[in-house]
């Protein structure tokens, strides 16, 4: 399997791939033969994305995944410059952190805006082209552990993210019929620019209160390992595999941790 091109010829667009976990699957989905449309809103990180992979496998699009027109147009984009789309990780969120009793209606708003318009935006336009060109696709969206349980940030977010998991399976279900798949990918806490800047803290302590308070020991959860996660969804290993949230996360979800 190591020596294995799982993606060969087939073409992704990873919103969010500017940094963390995007940043990490648009590498390891060229790494195995995709060519990849690095969408995001931080151009200065994304060209340097794009110029690291190489402009023969990669390329950068801006997209503000809020505004339906530039997720259009990013798949226009996509299918003009590669002449087809198989794959969309809908991979761009925000994270805030505000007790319910205060919670700021406006980054309320804002979260929903970006986590579930964001994710709803990019399954339609990707499914409309997968659709009407009967392209077997994969559409996957990244979660979060807050997902499946309510752990520590705000309700804005733990919010979001159980739209995400609604997305993910009422697509699965109207898209079936096509032949497309439709997953999540949750993962617990990775010391990411967004996340450290949520905390305030800098990455190495904040790696460390996770490492802690997570369950399995002997692994420190990456964004290379989430990157895998969605490798598989995205190759043809999950040829029969839709609507699932998978929690990549050390058990933390399924196992009661007794301090």
């Amino acid at each position: 399997m190591a020596n294995k091109l799982r993606l060969e010829g087939k073409v992704a667009i990873i919103t969010g791939a500017a940094s963390g976990i995007g940043e990490a699957s648009a590498r390891l989905f060229a790494e195995h033969g995709a060519r990849i449309v690095v969408a995001d809103i931080q151009d200065e990180l994304g060209l340097k994305v794009v110029e690291s992979i190489g402009a023969d496998k990669a390329s950068y699009r801006h997209c503000d995944v809020t505004d339906e027109k530039q997720v259009e147009d990013t798949v226009a984009y996509a299918v003009e410059k590669y002449g087809t789309l198989d794959i969309m990780f809908s991979n761009v969120g925000t994270l805030n952190f505000c007790s319910v009793l205060d919670m700021d209606m406006m980054a309320f708003d804002e979260t929903m805006a970006i986590n579930v318009r964001g994710s709803a935006l990019a399954v339609k336009h990707a499914a409309r082209f997968m659709v009407d060109k009967k392209i077997r696709g994969s559409i996957i969206c990244n979660a979060s552990l807050e997902s499946i349980v309510a752990g520590a940030a705000s309700l804005a977010y733990i919010a979001s993210k159980h739209a995400v998991v609604g997305i993910v399976k009422a697509a699965a279900r109207e898209l079936g019929g096509h032949g497309i798949r439709v997953n999540g990918v949750s993962p617990y806490g990775i010391a990411t620019p967004l996340v450290c800047k949520a905390y305030g803290l800098d990455a190495g302590p904040l790696e460390a209160a996770i490492y802690g308070n997570g369950n399995l020991k002997g692994v420190r959860l990456s964004t290379m390992h989430v990157a895998q996660s969605a490798l598989f969804f995205a190759s043809d290993e999950s040829a029969y595999t839709s609507g699932q949230n998978l929690a990549v996360d050390g058990g933390l979800s399924s196992i009661l941790k007794l301090q």
